[in-house]
């Protein structure tokens, strides 16, 4: 099938849901779909390094059979290489220890994307089990930032974000332990939002880092964002977090008015370090366009041990870690061994393992206090306004998997102080390209609301975007 120019241009000005919309008024089909979006991996993924599979004859399978009446009817996705299964693609986690794995089965969500007429042409880049702000893994490469490819795309879904923000495709999953969908999405100038703990059931596994870990997606507009989580929202039964769901759509609900909010904000990041200066000023101008907006809008400082936090939530998934590999012997045929995996994952595998299980216990009691605590303590905003992170994205290789002393390693996620208190709390929270530096590098903003509130999240992103608007702007790396 012939590619014009035209149609990858009508493909990369479009989002999700305009695209779907085409579909549906029969002006472009879903085969044509994919094969502009295979051009378009073609055209930048030797440079960029987003897309580590290529699912190109699974998409035009799928797209003979798309339901147009669907969400996204004929939409070509991304798939995050890290924890997601999708039947018959690559599941390797990014670690040469399942480099040679397929999923045997779809997630849960997976089901529900493909409901949603998604179609998968091709698999995102990841580090390494997840666990790094930058996506850099020693058996993929580095993932390059399409605004500069010298500074991190974030992580751990950098590939989601990269391809996204190149307009390689108009959405793709996303995953977040410790801010691992909105640093990315803030460093690559896009959206990103974390849902609710519990807001989109992780089946077939029961839990998660005792709910530290949220899947949703990256795009380029509030409504894609929204409409996806319309997708993939729901528990199952027996599930042990049940947010509250509203009576009406969320993409509906976002384009509501939100009437007059009361709105919180900090720059005093609750771990002591600094704020880069014009992450603080991109703040302070999400902050003025709130007030002229008509929100009541005022300064308050989080009371957040965050140092305890980090050393606690950490010590909690390392455990998590090294019981995940366990479990994962039984697939491989054999134990994992220190050469299967980078140092970093190593480390913390062995330190997972050095944890009795009272300490363990403790943990996990002191996070849910944690949480409970900061929840309580931000109840009185409708919204509470943060930057994504402290500073600007870091170079490639500031962060080091091949560092063997784990708690070197995350002590510098310093950065990130804003991000992983809300994966703690369990409140939603979304990253959007509100601030952009003197070189033009993305600052993200992060828009924080009550558990269970994504309606108001969303219905303020909505008005951001439409007075501060970043539809336009594109990375000098794009399709």
């Amino acid at each position: 099938m012939a590619v014009t120019e035209s149609l990858i241009n009508t493909y990369t000005e479009s989002d999700a849901l305009g695209l779907a919309r085409l579909v549906k008024l029969g002006e472009v089909t879903p085969e044509e779909l994919v094969e502009a979006a295979v051009t378009c991996i073609e055209r930048l993924n030797p440079e960029l390094n987003a897309v580590v599979h290529k699912l190109y004859d699974m998409g035009r399978e799928a797209a003979a059979s798309v339901d147009h009446s669907a969400p996204f009817a004929g939409v070509p996705f991304l798939l995050k290489e890290l924890a997601s299964l999708w039947k018959g693609a690559p599941f390797t986690n990014s670690s040469y220890y399942l480099k040679n794995m397929t999923a045997p089965f779809d997630s849960e969500a997976t089901r529900r994307i493909k409901r949603a007429g998604l179609i998968l042409v091709g698999k995102s880049n990841a580090p390494e089990n997840g666990w790094s702000i930058s996506t850099e893994p020693k058996l993929y490469g580095v993932t390059k930032n399409p605004w500069k490819e010298e500074i991190t795309a974030g992580g751990s879904s950098g590939g989601t974000a990269a391809a996204v923000a190149a307009r390689i495709v108009p959405i793709g999953e996303a995953s977040d332990g410790a801010g691992s969908i909105r640093i990315p999405a803030s460093c690559c100038g896009i959206v990103g939002m974390k849902p609710s703990r519990g807001r989109v059931t992780l089946a077939p596994y029961g839990d998660y880092w005792y709910g530290g870990a949220y899947f949703l997606c990256c795009t380029r507009s509030v409504r894609d964002t929204a409409a996806y989580l319309d997708a993939l929202a729901g528990t199952l039964p027996g599930e042990p977090y049940t947010p509250p769901t509203p009576d009406l759509p969320w993409l509906e609900l976002s384009e509501r008015d939100t009437g007059k909010l009361r709105i919180g904000f900090t720059v005093s990041p609750p771990n002591g370090t600094q704020m880069d200066p014009q992450v603080k000023n991109a703040v302070l101008a999400t902050v003025r366009e709130l007030e002229r907006l008509g929100h009541i809008v005022e300064e308050y400082d989080m009371t957040f041990d965050a140092d305890t936090a980090w050393k606690t939530y950490t010590n909690m998934i390392c455990v998590q870690t090294a019981a995940t590999f366990n479990q994962l012997s039984g697939i491989v045929g054999r134990p994992v061994t220190a050469d299967d995996v980078e140092p970093v994952t190593w480390a913390t595998i062995d330190r997972g393992r050095s944890i009795n299980g009272i300490t363990h216990s403790n943990d996990i009691e002191h996070i849910r206090l944690l949480g409970r605590e900061l929840a309580t303590q931000l109840l009185p905003y409708d919204i509470f306004i943060t930057p994504t992170l402290t500073q600007l994205p870091r170079p490639t290789g500031y962060y080091d998997m091949s560092e063997k002393d784990i708690d070197r390693y995350n002590a510098k996620w310093a950065d990130s102080v804003f991000a992983y208190p809300f994966n703690i709390s369990g409140q939603p929270a979304i990253s959007l390209p509100l601030g952009w530096s003197d070189e033009g590098i993305p600052i993200g903003i992060q828009l924080v609301g009550r558990y269970g509130d994504e309606a108001t999240v969303l219905q303020v992103s909505t008005q951001l975007e439409c007075a501060m608007p970043w539809k336009d702007r594109r990375p000098p790396m794009t399709a």
